[in-house]
Parts: structure tokens; C-alpha cells; sequence
């Protein structure tokens, strides 16, 4: 009998390994809260940075409240172009207002940014929010800064998805692909991505707007002997645009934008 206990236990200490290394791990099995029991299932966002996530968005609604509210504005007017990133689209709305209401307001121009967003983020917004309504003859697209967790291969396999599935949201519209912004976040592995997703421009659907060479380093000595290193027109976050880099970004952009909304 004791031989027999032993062998049973070294089949299931055998079994048990083989499942934790080659077997697929089970779903977990599902729950259904009653009216007086909420239930919270755990999220884990993916590392994919080509896999829809809404993530964010079930931590925190108020980002979706926000941009569907963007979305609702344009029930009954038209939308000639889109801005689709993160923070630094959102940013449109802050500093970079007086800028928007000048060159984009006039242009049916809606602002589909939503700060922390990443490629895998976009990707849900884009395939689960309704923008059937929306006609836009240019889409302009700057994604990626958040996905530090991603290599730069990954990172832009991602935006390449963000950009097949602005395509199929709107069919026919022309993208202006924005480069990442030089920045203290991760600046060797985001210039990186920028060489690889410059070749997804074809100059007839897709156009990259290199925005690397109009925001040098820099270095500043304060009043009290302290050095900073930035890059023209960063805030001093080193990330976000202060309004002199949503000003480049404009100047930049405005010749491939008039001819492109003009049908070029």
C-alpha cells in the first residue's frame, strides 16, 4: 500500500508540472452577481501592443465620457478631419487650443485623443465606439508614446494596426502619420519606432510628418546655476507640447493637410 501511495503521488507531482509549462490554463469559471452581489473581475492588460484593451476605460469611464461627448458634437455636422492619439491629441483642448481654433475648428476637425492611451487602447476605441457617422477626409494619427512596456518592433507593429483600422472605419481616408516626439520617455527606443513606421508612408494613402528635426535639444541654465535639458517646444515635463510645439506641429503640418482636405 505505501508503494502505491508513493506512485500515486509522484504521477500527480508529474502531471501537475506538465501542466504548468506545456498544458493551456483553463478558463476560470464563470460568475453571475446577484443584485446584491457585485462582482469584479480582474483585468489584465494585454502586452500586445496590436490587441484592442478598453483597460483605461473600466478603471476609469470618465475617459470614455469625454471622448464620446467629442463624438456626440458631431452628430448633426460634418467631420472633414480626425486627430486619433493620446495625450498629446487630447492636449488639442489645452494648450494648444488658441492653435486648434485657428487651423482646425474651421476644418470640421474632431479631437479623438484620450490621455494614457496606447496603440492596443486606440485599437478598442476604433473597432467598439460608434463612428459611422463620421465621413473624414483626413485622419491624423500620433500613437505609441505610452507603450514604453513594448519593443520598438512591437510598438510599431501597433501603430501600423491603428492605421489598418482607421482605414476600415473610414474608407478613403488619406492619414497623416505623425512622428513620435523626441522626449526624456524612453527617446532611443521611440526614435527607433520613428525609422520603422516611416516606411508605411506610400504618399498616396498614408504620409509620414517627420517632426524629430523641428525640435532639437536643448540645454537652459536657471538663475540659480541649474542646467535643464529639453527639446524645443516640450513642456517641462519633458513629454507634452508646450503651445510653441503644438505651433510647430501646425506649421509642419499645413501645406500636406490644405492639399490633402482640398483632395490632393
Amino acid at each position: 500500500m505505501k508503494q502505491l501511495i508513493i506512485a500515486v503521488c509522484a504521477m500527480a507531482f508529474e502531471l501537475t508540472a506538465h501542466a504548468q509549462t506545456n498544458a493551456p490554463v483553463a478558463a476560470p469559471p464563470t460568475v453571475t452577481p446577484t443584485i446584491d452581489q457585485a462582482v469584479e473581475l480582474p483585468h489584465t492588460e494585454p502586452v500586445s501592443a496590436t490587441r484592442s484593451d478598453n483597460g483605461p476605460y473600466l478603471k476609469d469611464p470618465n475617459l470614455l465620457i469625454g471622448c464620446q461627448a467629442e463624438l456626440d458634437a458631431f452628430a448633426n455636422k460634418p467631420c472633414d478631419l480626425i486627430f486619433i492619439g493620446d495625450s498629446i491629441t487630447a492636449g488639442w483642448r489645452g494648450v494648444g487650443s488658441a492653435i486648434w481654433a485657428k487651423y482646425y475648428e474651421p476644418r470640421h476637425a474632431l479631437n479623438f485623443g484620450i490621455s494614457g492611451d496606447k496603440t492596443q487602447n486606440v485599437l478598442w476605441r476604433l473597432n467598439n465606439m460608434d463612428l459611422s457617422n463620421l465621413k473624414p477626409k483626413v485622419a491624423v494619427i500620433l500613437i505609441g508614446g505610452n507603450n514604453i512596456g513594448n519593443t520598438p518592433h512591437e510598438i510599431a507593429d501597433g501603430i501600423k494596426a491603428v492605421i489598418a483600422n482607421t482605414q476600415a472605419a473610414f474608407p478613403g481616408v488619406k492619414i497623416i502619420l505623425v512622428s513620435l516626439m523626441p522626449s526624456a520617455r524612453a527617446t532611443d527606443k521611440m526614435m527607433q519606432v520613428n525609422s520603422l513606421i516611416k516606411s508605411y508612408a506610400d504618399d498616396s494613402t498614408v504620409y509620414f510628418l517627420d517632426l524629430v528635426p523641428l525640435m532639437p535639444e536643448a540645454t537652459t541654465t536657471a538663475m540659480d546655476g541649474k542646467t535643464d535639458t529639453n527639446w524645443k517646444g516640450l513642456g517641462p515635463d519633458h513629454f507634452h507640447p508646450n503651445a510653441s510645439g503644438y505651433q510647430i506641429w501646425a506649421d509642419a503640418m499645413e501645406p500636406m493637410l490644405s492639399k490633402l482636405l482640398a483632395g490632393g
